[in-house]
């Protein structure tokens, strides 16, 4: 680890947004869901939710451009399941779909705790998903077409997020726990370690300003030169 790969992990960190995420509403292209994805790291989403099509979500490694060792995709059963956990960690859902009430997606406030709610392309959310989420919005077309790619279309929204949040000055300071902060510093910096601590139930250890261990506890099959 060197010192400049641990303050880039810094960085992103304090450039993270717990309160900002998407749901993947049985999205089942993997270079769609690898590509939202990417674009939620773009942005600083924590981690995303998907209900997967019948299948176990999976990311597509060419699109994400290993966007999944730094966003984790959090699977659910249903949709139903996601969105309540998602309102019991207090976040507003806002689904992208062309309903009588949907408003353009520029004219929400976007710096309270929001999840975005996208479906697939074809067939777009499910009747679980538009019957429980708290708002739906639109991205103005001029065109023929009467829809963007369900990628694209969570980019812009993101964007927009990211646009006011920026505004806001919610980039300019560290927006995780502390806690939560110096364990995701350490599993950045050292994930096979940070997996060894949790598979010996030890705590991770402390480290320095430039990123070095500070005492390293004993570890099953550890050799001394990690």
């Amino acid at each position: 680890m060197t010192p400049e790969r641990f303050a880039r992990i810094e960085a992103v960190l304090s450039r993270r947004q717990p309160d900002l995420t998407v749901l993947m509403d049985r999205v089942h292209k993997p270079h769609n869901l690898s590509a939202v994805a990417r674009s939620c790291d773009a942005v600083g989403v924590l981690e995303v939710h998907a209900v997967p099509a019948g299948a176990e979500t999976e990311l597509h490694r060419d699109t994400s451009a290993g966007s999944s060792k730094w966003v984790p995709v959090r699977s659910h059963l249903s949709t139903e399941a996601a969105l309540a956990l998602l309102r019991d960690e207090g976040f507003r859902t806002v689904a992208a779909h062309p309903d009588p009430a949907a408003v353009d997606f520029r004219a929400l406030d976007y710096t309270a705790p929001t999840a975005f709610v996208v479906g697939t392309e074809l067939e777009g959310l499910s009747a679980a998903a538009l019957a429980q989420v708290d708002r739906t919005v639109v991205v103005p077309m001029r065109g023929m077409v009467q829809s963007l790619n369900v990628s694209v279309a969570t980019a812009l929204l993101l964007y927009e997020a990211e646009r006011q949040r920026d505004q806001a000055g919610f980039y300019d300071r560290p927006r995780l726990a502390p806690e939560r902060y110096r364990a995701l510093r350490f599993e950045w910096a050292y994930p096979d370690l940070a997996r060894r601590c949790r598979d010996a139930g030890v705590a991770y250890p402390d480290l320095t300003e430039v990123g070095e261990i500070v005492d390293l506890p004993p570890l099953p099959g550890l050799i001394a030169s990690e």
